[in-house]
């Protein structure tokens, strides 16, 4: 496996993913950010911010999957949240845990969450990018 995830001792120990990934695969795989469309491009969970998380983590596991990767080959995810506010954390984690039991992976490689006024249509409250190594 080319990513290898941590939490080194002295750094605070986060459930839902690591501080720290190590990649030692050649390709670098750089994903858009994705958004919560359905295959067909209509929005997934519209003003539901845990099925549109779920819904960007899952379209970044088949943008994965259409390279010869999966998440076990992320090294860092960007999460940029509409109006974001701290009360949301436990909308943001659901998404998460329902995405990750989906595509199978725990724990997920290191993520900043960025808070954000707005993205490109005003129904998505979620955008996930995600930079990937695989060998």
């Amino acid at each position: 496996m080319p990513i290898t995830l941590a939490n080194p001792e002295g750094m605070p120990k986060v459930d839902i993913y690591r501080q720290v990934s190590v990649a030692t695969g050649s390709k670098l795989v750089f994903i858009a950010g994705q958004v919560a469309w359905g295959a067909d491009g209509r929005t997934v969970g519209e003003g539901d911010l845990a099925a549109q998380v779920e819904q960007c983590y899952l379209n970044v596991g088949t943008a994965l999957a259409g390279v010869g990767g999966s998440f076990d080959d992320v090294a860092k995810l960007t999460v940029y949240l509409v109006d974001w506010t701290p009360d949301k954390m436990p909308l943001f984690v659901e998404g998460v845990a329902r995405a990750s039991a989906k595509l199978g992976v725990t724990p997920l490689p290191p993520l900043t969450g960025v808070g954000v006024a707005a993205l490109a249509e005003p129904d998505l409250l979620v955008e996930v990018e995600a930079t990937a190594v695989i060998d």
